[in-house]
């Protein structure tokens, strides 16, 4: 149907734009630009393209149909522009945010600009996460007496809540009420979601209360609200209450609980949601794998994996965060084969992407190979961030290189402008410690008050575990006192400071210092550690008599034990400290796969 053949043309001239205004709408709606540009060239025979309302929604129809270059040309065409004009072509270049600075500099140029100009750059510098900018321009509004409408506290909202600047959230909210603005379901939401993202959980319970009518945006606000405050409990409460759930509000939950740490939690609602027959989202199974990867749990990632690729719920399934995910629960797992096939198949790379092989690489003890993607990182162009050289310089710290390492400090600086942070100097100083260079770690940590930084637990508990490896009992105390100092709860710095004197014979001190401890009502926690078995997980802890296969469990560590003391020469041979404790690890790891050998019903 073209635009001549579809109605019978009406006599009056109201009617003529009336019926073309129809047809454009018909365009719009349908996204037909081929028609469009059949009713363009109607109007300029007609020459009513010189109607300045025609002509607007000519400019709004191209727009619309993602042709900017007939939207500018139609939009030059106008003998005379008014505010609709302006904001038409506004808008058009705020769609896409690519053309958001061209946007910004037309908005500068308007010959006058009102509250519609406003509220779209508003509107789309908010949504494009440029917030300073945003709240710049409501102040501005302001104060040139524009007032505000809903699309103001629409757009304004989550600039408020991308800066988590509660203060002026509350300012909106008290300038709706003085504006005598009624709220409706949409403002309310915003309000909701923006207290929640600036931590005022009851603020946003307030608003989520008063609301007349309620959709599932509002409760999924509300449940997000509650996890960003880890009031874990009220978030689960609200999520049953809720009269309907959807896929958005299951991911509001389960990231919820993987954020805050209850990753075991996170995988079982994953899994309550797929018994649901909800189909979860790219940011679910972002949530689930990056839970995984905490856990440990390979099995169950590479479930999802398999799922994705079986069921494949989108074409955006598969897009850089899933990827991204994928890989670095691969990488935290161990899996580093896996890691590097997707990585290496992945259609585009961000920095997270590279920084999650390098890291990846470096924590599995690959130090070559994680340097080898450093340099192909820096080859095809990608610009390093603070995370890559943590992952770098774990690398070199693994590998032992620590002239290298204080190579790369020198030059993160000098070449891509990235300041060593505290968490840099802490693995270079655990660098140091690996190599026995205590005192040479002792003087890197006295230098940072010359950078304006702050020694760390980190960089003293890195020197501690080093003084015991390596029995250096003054620097071990120097570190434990400072620690002492920064970490007072940690009963784990006592135990540690005190094995050190033991180890070096000084009884009399380490009971000191357990008697400190004692007396501080300190303790350490039981270390842990855990496997996955037909895809749950595990957990081993010392002295646990609570397993029903406990005696089958015990007499395979003692036949690892007996094992370990024949290959060792457990009783004969004095191992160093450090190839002690590298033994060690590699015995606990096979005992753990025995463990799991018994559970799983082998032999």
């Amino acid at each position: 149907m073209t635009a001549t053949t579809s109605v019978p043309m009406p006599a009056t001239a109201a009617d003529i734009i009336e019926c073309y205004l129809s047809q454009i709408e018909i365009c719009i709606s349908s996204k037909d630009l081929k028609l469009g540009r059949l009713l363009h060239s109607r109007l300029l025979k007609t020459a009513l393209n010189l109607h300045t309302l025609l002509s607007n929604r000519l400019i709004d129809m191209y727009a619309k149909c993602g042709s900017l270059p007939c939207t500018i040309s139609s939009f030059d065409d106008l003998p005379f522009k008014n505010h609709q004009s302006w904001n038409t072509l506004l808008a058009a270049f705020s769609r896409d945010s690519r053309f958001l600075h061209s946007a910004r500099h037309l908005f500068d140029d308007m010959p006058e600009r009102n509250l519609v100009s406003y509220n779209t750059m508003i509107s789309k510098l908010s949504h494009h996460g440029l917030h300073q900018e945003a709240l710049k321009l409501f102040s501005e509004m302001q104060r040139k007496g524009l007032g505000m409408d809903k699309f103001t506290v629409v757009g304004i909202a989550p600039a408020c809540a991308g800066l988590c600047d509660l203060q002026s959230l509350r300012q909106l909210h008290c300038a709706i009420i003085s504006h005598g603005m009624r709220l409706n379901c949409i403002m309310s939401n915003v309000l909701v979601d923006g207290y929640g993202k600036c931590g005022d959980a009851m603020a946003a319970r307030q608003v989520f209360d008063q609301m007349e009518v309620k959709d599932i945006v509002s409760w999924t606000s509300l449940i997000g609200a509650y996890t960003n405050a880890n009031r874990l409990d009220d978030a689960y409460r609200v999520f049953i209450s809720a009269p309907s759930r959807n896929a958005v509000s299951w991911t509001a939950l389960i990231s919820g609980f993987e954020q805050n740490g209850q990753e075991d939690a996170a995988v079982d609602l994953f899994d309550q949601m797929l018994e649901e027959g909800i189909c979860p989202t790219p940011f679910t199974l972002v949530s689930f794998l990056s839970a995984c990867a905490r856990l440990g749990l390979i099995d169950r990632g590479k479930q999802v994996h398999c799922y994705m690729l079986r069921r494949f719920i989108g074409f955006d399934c598969f897009n850089i965060f899933t990827h991204n995910s994928l890989i670095d629960m691969y990488a935290k797992c161990g899996d580093m084969e896996s890691a590097s096939v997707i990585f290496d198949n992945m259609p585009g790379r961000d920095v997270v992407s590279w920084n999650t092989m390098v890291t990846g690489f470096a924590q599995n003890g690959l130090a070559k190979e994680s340097l080898d993607v450093f340099e192909r990182m820096v080859q095809v162009g990608i610009t390093p961030s603070h995370v890559t050289f943590l992952g770098v310089l774990l690398a070199c710290s693994h590998a032992g290189l620590v002239s290298e390492g204080n190579r790369i400090l020198r030059f993160m600086e000098k070449e891509f402008e990235v300041c060593p942070g505290i968490e840099h100097y802490s693995i270079l100083i655990d660098a140091l410690g690996r190599m026995n260079q205590l005192e040479e770690a002792m003087k890197v940590i006295e230098s940072l008050h010359s950078t304006g930084l702050s020694s760390s637990v980190g960089m003293w508990g890195a020197l501690l575990g080093a003084c015991q490896v390596h029995g250096n009992i003054e620097l071990g105390r120097r570190a434990a006192e400072s620690l002492f100092g920064l970490d007072p709860e940690n009963g784990a710095r006592y135990v540690t400071l005190s094995n050190i004197y033991a180890a070096a014979g000084k009884w009399s001190e380490a009971r000191k210092v357990r008697l400190v401890m004692k007396g501080k009502g300190l303790r350490k926690e039981a270390g842990c550690s855990w496997i996955e078995v037909k895809g749950g997980k595990k957990v081993f802890v010392p002295e646990d008599g609570s397993h029903s296969q406990t005696e089958e469990i015990y007499e395979m560590l003692s036949l690892l034990v007996d094992q370990m003391k024949e290959e060792s020469h457990w009783i004969m041979l004095e191992v160093a400290r450090r190839e002690l404790f590298q033994f060690v690890q590699e015995y606990f790891k096979r005992m753990m796969n025995e463990y799991g050998i018994i559970l799983k019903g082998g032999k």
